[in-house]
């Protein structure tokens, strides 16, 4: 509203005494008509502000002050209607928002068996009974709730989806289906379709992601996801892998890691766009993968880089609320305060350059605000239990 009346006075202006203030009345009027307003009050209320502007040129008052003023003000009307809208805007937001979880895992998520010898240290041998995986099934509902694993991403999807069917197993689940979609006529199956309206999960299985991005986008099997995670509480898309950086509006789909402080050496292309403003990167330190992401973030700073550790993932709730789980790290890298970046100016093969990236280090239960971009020592509101830290 404010923003309508400074816009009406720019055009009144010329055309009224500036000195006294009656340039404003026109503005007044016209704002009063747009709005449903009683004229006079409208007019009383602007030439109150505009007294206040005339003042605060003289004593060089910052405008906060002034905007202070005028919203303690006089007019209750005008007050109300100022509520009326944030009232408005804040349901607005509330019915934008997806209802739906993220689950997104690095990859190498402990299925049971024992940890590879020098490849990754799990803090806990059982950790099929109390960490990722478990952690899918309990926000999916339970072990008799209906998961559908998606092997679109793998070369090898029979022997993957066996591996799934035997590790889900292992927790109880007894309703577990398996999709070996290959191409995009597969995705038109009227059985798949009907399997993916019914489940209660959804499980991507790693493998590569421009296949899953090549395979679904665009098609009507993605729109029903989509819907579902937006409009439907409980609705769990989880992935691993490839699965988990095909969550993403902007996804890698190659890079190097030897060559990623090279310009160009990453690529990026469209995701399954389940949550934008971030850009995923799995088998993050196992692979060093730290750069590539740099890269992906100095080329995208409105988007916060997530970096998943193996057998560790991201919980994303009302696509914002993130908590890490799992054995490993997440690296979180936000290029929203970028000072210095000379990638739009280089030729591709050259080294890239960036002046303040900030980095977090989150483990199992700490977390994360997407649009805040701020870090939470407890993920989970009103926790008062100190995380328990694991002594060898």
């Amino acid at each position: 509203m404010f923003k309508i009346l400074c816009c009406q006075i720019r055009i009144y202006r010329n055309f009224s005494d500036e000195e006294n203030g009656y340039f404003i009345l026109p503005a007044a009027y016209h704002l009063a008509s747009r709005l449903r307003l009683p004229r006079n009050k409208v007019a009383a209320w602007t030439q109150s502000l505009y007294r206040l502007y005339k003042k605060q040129q003289r004593f060089q008052i910052h405008n906060l002050f002034v905007i202070q003023l005028l919203f303690r003000g006089i007019y209750q009307i005008t007050l109300e209607y100022i509520s009326l809208i944030f009232v408005v805007n804040h349901k607005l937001f509330a019915l934008q928002y997806p209802k739906g979880k993220l689950i997104a895992i690095g990859g190498a998520e402990n299925k049971g068996s024992d940890p590879e010898a020098g490849e990754i240290h799990r803090n806990n041998l059982n950790f099929i009974e109390l960490g990722i995986l478990r952690r899918v099934v309990e926000e999916a509902g339970g072990v008799h709730a209906r998961i559908e694993v998606i092997t679109t991403a793998s070369t090898i999807p029979y022997e993957v989806g066996d591996n799934y069917l035997n590790a889900f197993g292992k927790i109880g689940c007894t309703n577990i289906g398996v999709m070996h979609i290959r191409n995009r006529q597969d995705t038109q199956n009227a059985d798949y379709l009907d399997r993916i309206r019914k489940s209660n999960a959804v499980m991507f299985s790693g493998g590569n992601q421009l296949r899953l991005s090549v395979t679904d986008g665009g098609t009507e099997f993605l729109s029903i996801l989509k819907e579902r995670y937006q409009n439907e509480e409980g609705f769990v898309i989880a992935g691993t892998s490839a699965g988990a950086m095909a969550m993403s509006k902007t996804m890698i789909y190659e890079g190097n890691a030897a060559r990623a402080h090279l310009k160009g050496e990453v690529k990026m292309t469209t995701g399954l766009g389940f949550i934008d403003h971030v850009i995923i990167d799995s088998h993050f330190e196992k692979r060093g993968r730290f750069v590539r992401l740099t890269q992906a973030v100095a080329t995208n700073p409105s988007s916060i880089g997530i970096g998943l550790g193996e057998d560790t993932g991201m919980l994303i709730t009302e696509g914002n609320k993130m908590e890490a789980i799992g054995s490993g790290l997440v690296i979180i890298i936000d290029g929203h305060e970028t000072l210095h970046s000379n990638i739009a100016d280089i030729p591709d093969g050259n080294p890239i350059s960036i002046e303040k990236l900030i980095v977090h280090f989150c483990e199992k239960g700490n977390g994360y605000l997407v649009n805040e971009r701020k870090f939470l020592m407890e993920a989970k509101e009103g926790s008062v239990i100190k995380k328990q830290v694991d002594v060898e």
